[in-house]
């Protein structure tokens, strides 16, 4: 496997889909200090030297979206079989999973995970859904975030759905919203965040920072 932390030549490709608002993430990613460039077709995929990955909306739209434009086989073939690093946010990381509860279609399977509806029971079944607002966020992967793991560590979330994580050690963060949801994943040079960074003030830009660090673009 590709040392995740090699130094990497080429932009990073931060891709438009239609389910998600690049402009913020672009911008979150110009304060982390890299100059992203916006990626919407297969030649962009393949163009770029490390993806990102964001969205809002539902999982199957998602996956039409990056198949009609032609950009899913190719964020597979490079992610898997050249080991370019990538980083999914809120949809975008649950499409790192293989599958959701909200739809029918495979997702990209990078991450062996499922994603999940919120369902509460008992004294939590008065919890809104979607989980939406700051929270607190319990982070645990010291590279990852690096510079945030104390217990202040503050990110904004708007979700209905949550990623869980086949293997334990593929989870980096933990938020508590009625139940210990993973807020974050780290799996080789593939990472995720269920919070919006880019909505997240300086910890967010801190996260941003660390993965551009970790590849090689800091």
């Amino acid at each position: 496997m590709t040392d995740p932390t090699a130094s990497t030549k080429g932009p990073i490709g931060v891709i438009d889909y239609g389910v998600n608002n690049v402009g913020s993430v672009v911008n979150a990613l110009r304060r982390a200090g890299v100059l992203p460039v916006v990626v919407k077709d297969e030649a962009g995929v393949r163009a770029a030297s490390a993806l990102v990955l964001p969205g809002v909306g539902s999982f199957d739209t998602g996956v039409k979206n990056l198949r009609e434009m032609g950009m899913f086989d190719a964020i597979k073939d490079r992610v898997a079989n050249e080991k370019v690093p990538l980083m999914g946010i809120c949809l975008g990381m649950q499409l790192l999973s293989r599958g959701s509860e909200e739809g029918t279609l495979e997702g990209l399977g990078l991450v062996p995970a499922t994603t999940r509806r919120f369902a509460f029971e008992g004294e939590n079944k008065k919890l809104k859904v979607p989980h939406m607002g700051w929270n607190e966020t319990r982070c645990s992967d010291a590279d990852f975030f690096q510079g945030l793991l104390d217990d202040e560590t503050r990110f904004y979330y708007v979700h209905s759905y949550h990623v869980v994580c086949d293997e334990a050690g593929d989870v980096a963060a933990t938020c508590r919203y009625g139940l210990d949801f993973t807020a974050a994943v780290h799996r080789g040079h593939v990472f995720g965040t269920q919070f919006h960074p880019e909505k997240s003030h300086r910890f967010g830009v801190r996260t941003l920072g660390n993965f551009v660090r970790i590849i090689g673009h800091g």
